[in-house]
């Protein structure tokens, strides 16, 4: 049964470019609400950055800038980069927002007229990078733990939270719910903390030191800790306190964070939503870190992985699948980019793309690329068992996808591919094509491979949806939006018989771990396989007459394979005949917008007059004709 759900990562600080940890944090979380969007769950996805503090009027300081422009500019960094890796969030939050603001002043407000919040005056152990106050218990070798510097002691007056009075109450919530914060590992570590009496949390932090800030709305003289001011993101967003979005999302919300903020967010932030009245969110999910050369991810040592430099050389998709594959949620994991070839080479280019590749070819080889109709009887006397196996690997995949075990819901995806290529090799369809009395299992074989591909790419989905979606259109599904829907993966014989299926494609080439990588600046600039034509002129160019043009009815040429007949609306209706038919069905462009060359000068083609020419582009995956992302007057000139 559908239901809410509502998922957050953390607001990235803005000191520093996106890397890795950002991505996977952020990636993770696109592919769980993708994943409760395939049982048709009401989901809503928050991320966004936090822009306050210290260290932002340091780094801004460095580049001579303002603070305002400086998290401007990282701020959008994060936003620009979410699309690229096919990121879907819904909302993407800032906390130099007026809402958000005002949201942390009227809560400051309500638990300072609770009597929670105090004046004092404190000494203590302060650490500048992390913009807080350290116990001594807390320090390593008496250094910052994350920064390895000792900190400085400071004493002033602040404004202190109670956190001590809500001890035993966070205690006693974290056993009566043992997946409140999950895995076990960091619950128990949260316990472990809560075993020494807690400090109370200066929550302020004075003007003559910092301005940089949302203003205490009880003293002018102060502003909020970065921290307090933050972590209320994730209930500002909705609307706090009426907005329809709270009221839906707030009651299931989740949190996916990495381990390096358990703190925070185990044990100030329940504490905070406690005092403040509002309920307390369902789970924190926490991950390890990506370690490079062995260790955490610093721009001091010079190892930090930019992710969009990944995804360009090796593929979106490909880059997804390696770090939802390859780290264990929870755990720390090593990046390599040669860990991330040898996956590319042994799950996506050997397992998969060899199975799509060999099945599609022999659907075409076979039956002239339709899906042929399986045989009930054929499949109970050879009892193929391509349908159970179907059955256990989503029913593993949805009980591990539910838990954030995202390399344990692939595992159980390959393990059903690694049956479906054992499912080739016994059933052996190139010795039945043989045979004429072999037909009948022939066409079930085949039928089963197809439907079991068909599956197979509605569970990939939330992890690589460009991939999934590549897939079922090859498969005969072009325009069919709800491929990934669960209610379909769970119903056997989805495929259609005398569908047309699309040629077979290399859905991952593989990666030649012997020839060495170019490096990734020149990766960005290949040698262009089709060199650029001579120069024009901005004249000659004003010869070519663009329009848009909007596809009334499309058929097939006769005698001509290649060919499609299409009548076009270009405030006029004209006839255009394109060698698109290999790439697209006629119903499939009826109602589309294409782009149209209007003053080509007309010539006939297999008997027809065609007076114009469709701009389309074309590679190794076919024919891809150039449309717009939204609906324009037929005629429209392109200029």
């Amino acid at each position: 049964m559908a239901s809410p759900f509502y998922i957050t990562t953390p607001i990235y600080y803005v000191n520093a470019r996106p890397h890795l940890g950002h991505a996977y944090t952020t990636i993770a979380a696109d592919v769980v609400r993708r994943f409760h969007a395939m049982s048709s769950d009401q989901t809503y996805f928050l991320t966004g950055t936090d822009e306050h503090g210290d260290k932002i009027v340091r780094a801004a300081k460095k580049e001579n800038r303002t603070p305002r422009e400086y998290v401007d500019q990282i701020s959008g960094l994060f936003r620009k980069l979410w699309p690229e890796l096919n990121i879907s969030n819904d909302y993407f939050i800032r906390t130099t927002d007026p809402a958000h603001m005002a949201v942390v002043e009227t809560i400051l407000q309500r638990i300072y007229d609770a009597g929670d919040i105090y004046f004092s005056e404190y000494e203590g152990l302060y650490c500048f990078g992390c913009e807080r106050f350290y116990t001594e218990r807390e320090l390593v070798d008496g250094c910052c733990p994350d920064h390895q510097t000792p900190p400085e002691t400071i004493k002033e007056s602040n404004y202190f939270f109670k956190m001590s009075r809500y001890q035993q109450w966070l205690i006693d919530h974290i056993n009566q719910n043992p997946d409140f914060i999950r895995p076990e590992r960091y619950r128990n570590e949260v316990l472990a903390f809560l075993r020494d009496p807690l400090d109370d949390l200066c929550i302020s932090r004075p003007k003559s030191r910092i301005k940089w800030g949302i203003n205490l709305p009880f003293d002018a003289d102060y502003v909020t800790y970065v921290w307090f001011d933050a972590l209320l993101n994730y209930v500002s967003a909705l609307g706090y306190p009426d907005g329809e979005l709270y009221k839906t999302y707030w009651p299931v919300a989740q949190h996916i964070v990495a381990k390096d903020i358990l703190k925070p967010h185990g044990i100030y932030w329940p504490i905070m939503l406690k005092a403040a009245g509002i309920p307390v969110y369902q789970h924190l999910n926490v991950h390890g870190y990506w370690n490079v050369d062995q260790s955490k991810m610093s721009k001091s040592i010079g190892n930090v992985v930019e992710p969009l430099e990944m995804k360009d050389v090796y593929g979106l998709d490909a880059f997804r699948f390696f770090l939802m594959r390859d780290m264990a949620f929870g755990l720390d994991s090593n990046f390599s980019e040669e860990a991330l070839v040898q996956r590319i080479n042994a799950d996506l280019a050997n397992d998969l793309g060899n199975l799509f590749s060999r099945v599609l070819s022999m659907a075409h080889k076979y039956f002239g690329g339709a899906v042929p109709e399986p045989d009930p009887d054929v499949e109970k006397e050879m009892d193929l068992g391509l349908e159970n196996n179907s059955r256990a690997a989503i029913d593993a995949y949805t009980a591990s996808m539910g838990e954030f075990a995202f390399h344990k819901g692939l595992a159980a995806v390959w393990e059903f591919i690694t049956h479906m290529n054992k499912y080739v090799d016994v059933t052996a369809p190139w010795v039945l094509a043989k045979n004429k009395a072999t037909r009948r299992q022939l066409e079930t074989v085949i039928y089963n491979l197809l439907e079991g591909l068909r599956i197979i790419s509605g569970l990939i989905y939330p992890v690589m949806p460009d991939t999934a979606a590549k897939m079922q259109k090859h498969l005969g599904f072009t325009g069919d939006d709800g491929f990934y829907k669960m209610d379909r993966l769970t119903t056997w014989r989805g495929m259609k018989p005398g569908v047309k299926l699309r040629k077979s494609i290399s859905l991952f080439p593989r990666i030649d771990l012997d020839k060495k990588q170019q490096p990734v600046e020149k990766a960005a600039f290949p040698i262009m396989e089709k060199p650029i034509k001579p120069e024009i002129t901005i004249d000659d160019f004003a010869k070519i007459d663009l329009r848009v043009a909007t596809v009334v009815s499309a058929q097939a040429v006769p005698r001509a394979k290649k060919l499609l007949q299409l009548e076009v609306d270009l405030g006029e209706t004209r006839t255009i005949v394109s060698g698109i038919a290999g790439s697209y069905a006629p119903e499939d462009l009826v109602g589309k917008q294409v782009i149209v060359v209007a003053n080509l000068k007309p010539a006939k083609l297999m008997g027809v007059l065609s007076k114009g020419m469709l701009i389309a582009a074309t590679d190794e995956d076919g024919v891809t004709v150039a449309t717009l992302d939204h609906s324009v007057t037929p005629g429209t000139p392109l200029s």
